[in-house]
């Protein structure tokens, strides 16, 4: 600690992003990453952008990516005005927190979540209340109704815990706090749920959060965005423009939009995904294991005669890396990416020698 420190950084306690180790032959089941690759679009976008040269790295990109809120507007059946972009929907995320949460009354969410969001809250000094997930780790949407506050903001799919929220639930939520933004955060809805996107044009006090990092493959060009009514993209514009004009560079939204038109290729690496999670689920259940229901591109798993640590460190020691969390109520957990079919297996073969 340097006597430099403002008092802000002095009292942070910074978000713990997941490891990227360089190890050779590992197999990487720790930070959520897609197993494949993106559409073969992209690189074909990215080249053609560069052209035979560098040439276009010398000028800025478009500070407002036009053509990108475009795509994604007709993608969602919306307007441009009604689409906000950064880079990663972290960013976006931390805007969402400055712009729209930062009121006198806490905000909520619950006390199994992304871990990101208490980082904001001390970051721009923003009170909040944790409300309890149900005991089978279930977002109830009547204990966010009747209860002042400066907003809610929620995962869904929830992280950790991969559990969806119906969208009769979220529209609970909704007709109980009309007075209060509402922000879900989308980052795995494509894994197997359905998007509140829809809901927008109904509920001014609605913003839908999402990331082209997971379904789309693209956590390398760090693309993120944000879907509500004009009045709180607004909002965002502001405070992203007393931020960062720039925060995406001409690659990343040329790369972008190539992904999200291949409609075909989303689609396939969606399905195998999901097919994968399927069989993962059912093989660590024959081996004992606890699997809560998954909608996400991931699963959250208990060994009821396995401490979690012991199982991560001899995951480890065969170069296979999962996720643990030590928080309350979640430290027997570990979070499993799911990964290609032949790295599940290898998974699974792992911890079935590692228990026997």
């Amino acid at each position: 600690m340097s006597r430099f420190w403002s008092q802000v950084v002095r009292d942070l306690t910074p978000y713990v992003p997941g490891e990227q180790p360089k190890i050779t032959n590992l197999i990487k089941l720790n930070t959520n990453e897609n197993p494949y690759p993106p559409s073969p679009r992209v690189l074909t976008a990215i080249q053609a952008e560069l052209g035979n040269d560098a040439a276009q790295l010398r000028l800025y990109p478009d500070p407002n990516a036009d053509l990108l809120k475009n795509t994604i507007a007709k993608l969602h059946d919306i307007t441009a005005q009604q689409v906000f972009v950064g880079n990663g929907s972290d960013e976006v995320l931390a805007h969402v927190f400055m712009a729209l949460l930062k009121h006198d009354a806490p905000i909520l969410f619950p006390d199994i979540t992304y871990s990101f969001y208490p980082v904001y809250c001390g970051l721009y000094n923003v009170a909040h209340q944790t409300i309890p997930l149900d005991d089978d780790f279930t977002i109830k949407p009547k204990d966010y109704c009747d209860r002042p506050n400066g907003g809610i903001i929620f995962p869904n799919p929830n992280a950790p815990t991969g559990r969806l929220l119906p969208l009769a639930a979220i529209e609970q939520i909704l007709q109980g706090n009309p007075d209060s933004v509402v922000v879900v955060d989308e980052a795995y809805v494509d894994f197997g749920g359905e998007t509140a996107i829809g809901l927008v044009n109904r509920y001014d006090n609605l913003l839908v959060v999402h990331t082209l990092s997971k379904s789309r493959s693209l956590a390398g060009l760090r693309v993120g965005f944000a879907v509500g009514h004009p009045d709180l993209i607004e909002a965002l514009e502001r405070v992203k423009n007393s931020f960062n004009s720039y925060p995406l560079d001409r690659l990343a939204i040329v790369g972008a939009i190539a992904a999200i038109e291949d409609e075909a290729h989303f689609e396939t690496t969606r399905q195998a995904v999901i097919a994968s999670r399927t069989q993962l689920t059912e093989n660590l259940r024959t081996l004992g294991f606890k699997v809560l229901p998954s909608a996400a591109n991931f699963i959250f798993v208990q060994h009821p005669q396995s401490e979690a640590s012991t199982l991560a460190n001899k995951l480890r020691e065969r170069n296979i890396i999962v996720r643990h969390f030590k928080s309350p109520r979640i430290d027997q957990f570990l979070r499993i990416t799911v990964g290609t079919d032949a790295e599940c297996t290898a998974l699974v073969e792992a911890l079935r020698d590692i228990l026997h």
